[in-house]
């Protein structure tokens, strides 16, 4: 019987949880932060913010991840907290939304950016996204040392076009052109609570991916020590990453002009360079590719675990006797993300309802540590949770405020999301009567 094989290190796994973050978030959110709060040092201490809350998560998830070194991360820790039941539904609305979703959206994205050097129709781009999407998988099937050798270099490329940037920024800094108000002591607005509760939004936004490196604890050398590391890693770096550009943008543009462009990284740089927007679509193409492959490669294993639980198609837990990969559940996530590419006019409005669900789930896997300290205390935790409990406590409040949020402020994606709660539960228990 073919088994996944342990090939995934430290510094591969923390690439996956880089790259999980990294998408085109940074390149087009800074936009919508400076429009909530117009000030230099509340943009950097908004994004500061969203990276502590990131961190207070993965310092939460890095205990768990260390308790249960098992493939499907999140859905094995919701599995064992609050039940079967509730580990699948969270496994089927990533598969039927959440992951597939953003791989819809992901490949879309890249073939935008193609339009640079490619002149495309939308019918065009949807194939390109196809062809992105179904070659991607492709790849991640050929075994998990390809996986990681894919995600160490594009992970590392997108690293180095963004340190690009940073650079750039520091070194092209000039004061006369561009001052810079770092003082909170003056030029802040009079709603400041709710103004950075706005600009939280796409902060978090772009931060969401780390966990994925959960999800391949399976396939990881030293599971126990290295998943909890590389999520912790992987949260620093984005934070410091995020920071640092988004200091570097401030110090070539001024706030009204990022306020007011969807393409910040490219204006930025078009100001030293006058093929500065091509350059920037290159690094943002380079960045969404390495996302879709690390998507790609990530979530099947949510599947794979559900099957060989036995509360999902059987036929998901097959395992490539040559690669070692769960062939059958990569293939099943790029078929369907594929059919949602294809009727993306039909199911984009269902998929913006729902996506609120992935915060549910998170507020309660984070929620799960307190759960795990009461029922099974004697259990082995080669990682305690830093700070405990304050450190999850703060991940579960501030997940959690956005689900109440967004039950008070989009009822309609709440009840959309809770419609395929309802759907998903029908399909689990069909599987246990089955079973």
């Amino acid at each position: 019987m073919p088994q996944l094989q342990k090939k995934l290190t430290l510094y591969g796994l923390t690439m996956i949880a880089v790259g999980g973050c990294i998408g085109s978030g940074i390149f087009v959110t800074p936009a919508d932060i400076v429009q909530a709060v117009p000030h230099h040092g509340l943009v950097l201490l908004v994004w500061g913010l969203g990276g502590l809350i990131a961190m207070t998560g993965a310092l939460t998830f890095a205990e768990l991840g260390g308790m249960f070194p098992h493939s499907g991360g999140v859905y094995v820790y919701l599995r064992e907290a609050y039940g079967e039941w509730v580990g699948f539904l969270y496994g089927w609305v990533t598969l039927l939304v959440i992951n597939t979703g953003a791989l819809a959206a992901l490949g879309i994205a890249l073939s935008e950016y193609l339009t640079f050097f490619i002149p495309m129709d939308q019918t065009m781009k949807i194939f390109v996204a196809i062809g992105v999407i179904g070659g991607l998988t492709g790849i991640n099937i050929f075994g998990v040392q390809i996986s990681q050798l894919f995600a160490n270099t594009f992970t590392g490329l997108k690293l180095l076009a963004i340190l690009a940037i940073i650079v750039a920024g520091f070194i092209f800094y000039e004061p006369a052109n561009v001052q810079l108000n770092l003082s909170l002591a003056k030029g802040v607005p009079e709603n400041l609570f709710s103004a950075i509760l706005v600009g939280l939004i796409g902060v978090l936004w772009s931060f969401g991916g780390w966990h994925h490196a959960s999800y391949l604890a399976g396939e990881t050398k030293d599971a126990q020590r290295t998943v909890p590391r590389a999520m912790v890693l992987g949260a620093l770096i984005v934070t410091l990453t995020y920071v640092l550009v988004n200091l570097a943008y401030m110090m070539l543009l001024p706030l009204e002009e990022i306020a007011g462009t969807t393409r910040v990284a490219g204006d930025a740089i078009a100001t030293l360079l006058p093929y500065g927007g091509k350059l920037v679509a290159i690094a943002i193409a380079i960045s969404i590719f390495g996302t879709i492959g690390i998507y790609t490669m990530s979530a099947p294993r949510i599947y794979f675990a559900m099957a060989k639980d036995g509360i999902f198609f059987k036929s998901l837990a097959f395992i490539h006797p040559r690669y070692r990969t769960p062939v059958n559940a990569m293939l099943v996530q790029a078929i369907w993300a594929i059919i949602l590419l294809l009727f993306w006019g039909t199911f984009s409005n269902l998929i913006t309802y729902v996506t609120f669900m992935d915060i549910v789930f998170m507020t309660l896997a984070g929620f799960s540590v307190f759960v795990f300290r009461i029922k099974l205390p004697e259990k082995n935790r080669p990682y305690r949770t830093f700070g405990y409990p304050v450190i999850p406590l703060i991940f579960v409040l501030v997940s959690g405020a956005f689900v109440i949020n967004t039950v008070i402020h989009r009822p309609v994606q709440a009840l959309a999301g809770l419609f395929l709660l309802g759907l998903g539960l029908c399909v689990y228990f069909g599987f246990r009567k089955k079973g």
